[in-house]
């Protein structure tokens, strides 16, 4: 044949998911930690590598790390699931919960793996668009929920790429007002100390997603890891890939999982360093920052494509360009890096609006991006 079978149909306006992987000298975008794992952990990570069998399929379900990750939870292994990242995690939820006739809610602008997931699996997409200052209109929420139907939803806490928290008190009127499952995704948990763990026994609907991704600098190695009553883990076991979590990968997130106290001195500091980075970039004129949960910070500035643009080529400093996405027009999400990557970013950003100002001034007009990388 010289032609295929075109795929679903549903597919064809699906947007696949860009992750813009670009190098720069200071990597700002993608939420993660900017040290790598302690000196001894590697050394450690290495004698371990030496032992694998890499002839022999890992443990399909990750008994051991699970096993970890339940007792420091006060849960049983069955309350455990690890996947390949977070992101694994969230399509085996859509695969269980959603799919066609299902209805899966979500809170725009917020991760967009949640959307995209929901179309590929041809589930039913209601979004319920945030507030001006991205928190979520409570009101409207309870008043969905009310009328029944809804099988799935995802709230991000803190969100992205806003940095929002929502109140404790909201998402305990969410989990009573349905018997939907209702996922609470916090892959920054370790950053904004805020926590639905404590609920789990009162709501068998709720399920809570984390990864290593972030604080624990394993972003190469693609782990996380969700919390569930057993009857849904159970469920998501009947979809989930099998071996999609490799051996190496396994073992580097026990030793990791194990050592947590070792990154608490870096976690504080990025902290600081986040109050230092909204600190900066709020005495930079005609820089509207909002506040921030997580490690990372969202900011609005006029041509924001420009200036995303202005600090890869002329800076080498790569931020996130959220500035086309529904919501958050003339936006960029920067993470929260070392004090060095700080400074750079900063005085960049000072530079970049300093020139803007004085163009401005002398009446010529700031050039307008060529192109987008919002999300």
């Amino acid at each position: 044949m010289d032609h295929v079978r075109p795929p679903r149909e549903a597919l064809a306006a699906l947007r696949p998911y860009d992750a813009k992987h670009l190098e720069a000298e200071v990597m700002l975008a993608s939420n993660e930690n900017p040290l790598n794992l302690p000196g001894e952990m590697l050394d450690r990570l290495s004698a371990l590598a030496a032992e694998i069998p890499y002839n022999r399929y890992p443990d399909p379900m990750a008994t051991r790390l699970r096993e970890d990750i339940a007792q420091a939870n006060g849960l049983d292994v069955g309350n455990v699931l690890i996947g390949n990242g977070g992101d694994e995690l969230i399509f085996d939820l859509v695969l269980a919960w959603g799919g066609p006739g299902r209805v899966v809610l979500d809170f725009p602008p917020t991760f967009v793996m949640y959307s995209i997931d929901a179309q590929a699996t041809g589930s039913t997409l209601e979004s319920m668009p945030r507030r001006a200052d991205f928190s979520i209109d409570g009101d409207a929420l309870l008043e969905r929920l009310e009328r029944g139907g809804v099988d799935l939803v995802f709230i991000a806490n803190p969100n992205n790429p806003t940095g929002t928290l929502v109140p404790e008190t909201l998402l305990i009127d969410v989990l009573n007002a349905t018997d939907a499952l209702v996922v609470v995704d916090e892959a920054y948990f370790e950053f904004s100390r805020h926590t639905m763990r404590p609920h789990m026994s009162r709501h068998r609907n709720l399920a809570i997603l984390r990864t290593f991704s972030k604080a624990f600098s394993l972003a190469a190695l693609r782990a996380g890891y969700l919390l569930a009553h057993e009857e849904v883990i159970s469920e998501l076991t009947k979809v989930r890939q099998p071996y999609s979590v490799n051996r190496f990968t396994q073992a580097a997130a026990r030793l990791v999982f194990r050592e947590r106290p070792v990154f608490e001195a870096a976690i504080s500091q990025l902290l600081r360093n986040r109050d230092v980075l909204i600190h900066g970039l709020s005495e930079i004129p005609g820089v509207e920052v909002f506040p921030s949960e997580a490690n990372f910070v969202l900011f609005r500035v006029e041509h924001a494509s420009a200036v995303w643009r202005d600090l890869l080529k002329e800076h080498s400093v790569l931020v996130r360009d959220f500035s086309r996405t529904p919501g958050l027009e003339d936006c960029l999400r920067v993470s929260v890096g070392t004090e060095h990557e700080m400074g750079r970013f900063l005085q960049a950003m000072d530079e970049i609006m300093s020139r803007r100002r004085a163009s401005a001034h002398f009446g010529v007009a700031a050039p307008a991006a060529r192109h987008g990388k919002g999300e």
